[in-house]
């Protein structure tokens, strides 16, 4: 793994945008190595697996009769598939960015509740992700954790990057402009203004991409053919504890 050194520059990026694009940060024999694993958990389809059908998301499969029903969207519990699943996600270097980005000196841990996968978006049933935030979802005494996504290949618009509107972080957002889902509503005035902000965040295999719990993000669909995947972490300070008897509770944290 690179040795990272995060200028004023970078931390101010983050600070100002939610997101920051380590470029190189990881080797390709280690990409190629958890990418490998990865693929053999797919091909037999390893437990737990989160499939596309199981969330209605657009574009993906409809009934367990549907072509494609089998189609993976996450190869969930990555830190305990395999050893270099956790080596990575507890890289010291790793650690020291996170302190930097986190600005405290505090302990940080990984949730093993939330993110914790291999991000699996096959050809042809991959689905759209819609305009949402992390925290959304997630219970904990503050908003304000920080995701870690390694591409393991190319990711760009054809098959499925993400798309990040900078500086959403740190809006307030009415939750009249929310669907019950907790998407983005894209009918809305306010909401179109917003989206038009949006920037798509192409990765090169050994990126890695850093980007706060608030930050809105989205996906399209993979149009190519080859699956794209992407490890996917989160971490958490030590006094930003998760809610009792929530999801995101339901597994102990890990300590870098």
């Amino acid at each position: 793994m690179n040795a990272v050194q995060l200028t004023d520059i970078d931390r101010a990026s983050f600070e100002r945008d939610g997101f920051l694009v380590c470029r190189s940060m990881v080797d390709l024999a280690r990409c190629r190595e958890l990418a490998a694993i990865a693929r053999e958990h797919l091909d037999q389809l390893i437990a737990p697996v989160e499939f596309e059908i199981e969330v209605p998301y657009p574009g993906a499969p409809v009934d367990p009769g549907s072509p494609g029903a089998r189609t993976s969207r996450r190869l969930l519990q990555a830190y305990a598939r395999h050893h270099a699943y956790r080596q990575w996600a507890t890289e010291p270097a790793l650690k020291q960015v996170l302190a930097e980005l986190f600005h405290s000196g505090d302990e940080i841990l990984l949730s093993q509740c939330h993110h914790n996968c291999v991000m699996t978006k096959e050809p042809g049933y991959s689905s759209v992700t819609l305009w949402h935030q992390d925290n959304r979802y997630w219970s904990f005494d503050f908003e304000n954790l920080i995701s870690v996504w390694l591409a393991l290949g190319v990711e760009n618009k054809s098959n499925g990057c993400l798309r990040v509107i900078p500086g959403s972080h740190k809006l307030a957002i009415d939750t009249g402009r929310f669907d019950a889902s907790l998407f983005l509503r894209p009918d809305l005035p306010e909401n179109k203004a917003l989206l038009r902000q949006a920037k798509v965040v192409e990765l090169n295999e050994g990126d890695v991409l850093f980007f706060h719990s608030r930050l809105f993000h989205a996906a399209g669909r993979n149009l190519t053919d080859e699956t794209k995947m992407s490890a996917v972490f989160t971490y958490h300070e030590r006094n930003n504890k998760p809610i009792s008897d929530t999801r995101s509770d339901k597994f102990p944290a890990v300590q870098l």
